[in-house]
């Protein structure tokens, strides 16, 4: 028996973000204008739709590799490891998987995602990405063992490391409140 298709939760194309940015560019593009005048107004917005155009094809793929994870991850594997059910060790695992995963935050976040959409809860996903945001290798690698040396990367990462576990226990935690509420509500 074939597995059911996987539950994506619904999404606007244009929602509160979305206008928030869109005001944002607004409000600049005008001071830009009116400031510096239409030539570098143009020269600005040539540029960024150079860089549009560039990371177009970064977010399709990736947006592809989380498709595919989404697919040939096993779902029971998901479940077990990073599920609503693997308790305090999904959490684990998933603070693990974010400080070895390597990639910018285009590849990470459509991850993340398919592994929810997947089954991972939301603790482990948030575990995920806090991990990859504080204690990521390769950003250690290039960045800050250059800049700042061995001892300061220590001691961050020992500052850090309780940091994705905190952050996913809050998340799974307030998550059961905001699910139970709305149960209660909907009940009564």
């Amino acid at each position: 028996m074939a597995e059911p298709p996987l539950q994506r939760r619904p999404r606007r194309t244009f929602d509160w973000s979305t206008a928030a940015i869109a005001i944002a560019v607004g409000v600049s593009a005008l001071i830009v204008y009116r400031r510096d005048g239409p030539g570098r107004f143009f020269e600005i917005l040539i540029s960024d739709f150079d860089l549009f155009v560039s990371v177009v094809p970064k977010m399709l793929a990736a947006c592809l590799i989380a498709a595919f994870v989404a697919v040939l991850m096993p779902r029971e594997v998901v479940l077990r490891w990073v599920g609503a059910e693997s308790g305090f060790m999904g959490i684990i695992v998933a603070t693990l998987a974010g400080a070895i995963c390597p990639g910018g935050a285009i590849t990470i976040f459509p991850v993340a995602a398919a592994f929810v959409a997947i089954g991972a809860d939301i603790g482990a996903a948030v575990a995920f990405i806090t991990s990859w945001t504080l204690l990521g290798y390769a950003r250690v690698l290039v960045w800050e063992m250059p800049f700042f040396g061995g001892t300061f990367v220590l001691w961050r990462i020992i500052i850090a490391l309780p940091l994705p576990i905190i952050a996913g226990v809050a998340a799974r935690l307030l998550a059961g409140i905001a699910a139970r509420r709305q149960r209660d509500e909907a009940g009564g």
